[in-house]
């Protein structure tokens, strides 16, 4: 069987699930882009990151709230003594007398790791240590946090990077900054599915019920479930187990109406590249291609979007290549979705499959109906 995460020397299985594809299917696709940390992003509705923070609690007397990386500092209500102690991580308490959260540790600022590639260009240069999973040196977050690196290559949450990076790099503010109640909760309910659908559970240390609720201090969700953009509405995608694994080829005639239906269809080929902890991509795009429909993009910039699947899409690729670890030739049919390509069907190209040799050869004189 696959093994789609794989954890570094010295990992807890909790930290670091290993997880093998017992699915129907057992078929991996990013469903959407791995995003630019999205708290770079200039605000739209529907997408902002906000710290929702008791009154006074984060800004000194006369002074401006700070900011970093589009986080913007708000005061909401006064934090009730209900909620009494709490702890996140063993690293932050809650008060149950004033409602602040507190460090239960002393803690100091480091810089990001520039190996960290969870949270590469976060857009802020320090992070508090420890962090609020306990690790002591970055040494550790770095190697503890790479191995969440192909569950952020599904994509199952666009704020999933917001809620990871919130916990391995928490940004160094007056006050320890931890993730939302909320925020857990929603990418939880998107990334769970896919780690059980390979036989693992959500994370006893990330239990959602340890993080404040949304009117302490804390990152909230950046991404409504659905969020209204213009005119159009746009629903969180919610990751699948079945998509992105080879196909056999059918009849010419089913082929040539899947290439009608699809906005590109390209013959190309992969090479295996030593892996690397500071990338994703686990293949390289061989120099020649064969784009037999490009679509909506000009000749040149079939390439380019290929080489930004393979960065984004570690997960989709390697499920694709799982019969071919060191690489081979496939061609590929999908949509154009913004500056992204979707794939949808791949199939290993091989001039011994006949359905696929003659769709090929016929396409240049087949008309698509409609």
């Amino acid at each position: 069987m696959s093994e789609i995460f794989s954890a570094p020397p010295g990992m807890t299985p909790v930290l670091a699930p290993r997880l093998h594809a017992s699915c129907p299917g057992r078929s991996l696709r990013v469903l959407a882009p791995l995003l630019v940390l999205i708290l770079l992003l200039p605000a739209v509705p529907g997408r902002g990151v906000r710290l929702e923070a008791r009154a006074a609690s984060s800004v000194r007397p006369g002074s401006e709230p700070r900011r970093a990386a589009g986080l913007r500092i708000v005061e909401a209500a006064e934090v009730s003594p209900e909620h009494g102690a709490e702890a996140v991580g063993g690293v932050l308490s809650a008060d149950s007398s004033t409602g602040h959260w507190e460090l239960r540790t002393s803690s100091r600022c480091v810089p990001v790791p520039p190996g960290m590639a969870l949270c590469r260009d976060i857009g802020y240069a320090t992070m508090r240590m420890p962090n609020l999973l306990g690790h002591e040196s970055p040494g550790e977050a770095v190697q503890q946090s790479a191995s969440w690196l192909p569950l952020l290559a599904r994509e199952c949450h666009p704020d999933a990077r917001i809620f990871l990076c919130s916990l391995f790099a928490p940004i160094c503010l007056d006050r320890f900054v931890s993730p939302c109640r909320s925020l857990c909760e929603s990418v939880r309910d998107s990334c769970a599915p896919i780690m059980a659908c390979y036989g693992y559970p959500w994370p006893d240390i990330l239990h959602c019920d340890q993080f404040p609720d949304d009117h302490l201090m804390c990152i909230s969700s950046v991404t409504n479930t659905s969020a209204t953009i213009g005119a159009r509405t746009q629903v969180v995608p919610r990751a699948s187990c079945r998509d992105c694994e080879l196909e056999e080829a059918p009849s010419a005639k089913v082929l040539l109406e899947t290439f009608c239906r699809s906005d590109f269809v390209v013959k190309l080929r992969l090479t295996r590249l030593t892996s690397s902890p500071l990338t994703l991509a686990q293949f390289s795009l061989a120099s020649r291609l064969q784009a037999l429909k490009h679509g909506p993009l000009l000749g040149g910039q079939i390439r380019s979007r290929l080489q930004l699947w393979l960065d984004r899409d570690a997960t989709c690729v390697r499920n694709m290549t799982r019969r071919h670890p060191q690489g081979g030739s496939f061609l590929v049919t999908g949509t154009v979705q913004g500056d992204r390509l979707v794939i949808h069907k791949a199939f290993a190209w091989s001039k011994r499959d006949r359905n696929l040799m003659a769709a090929a050869r016929k396409w240049k004189q087949h008309r698509c109906r409609g």
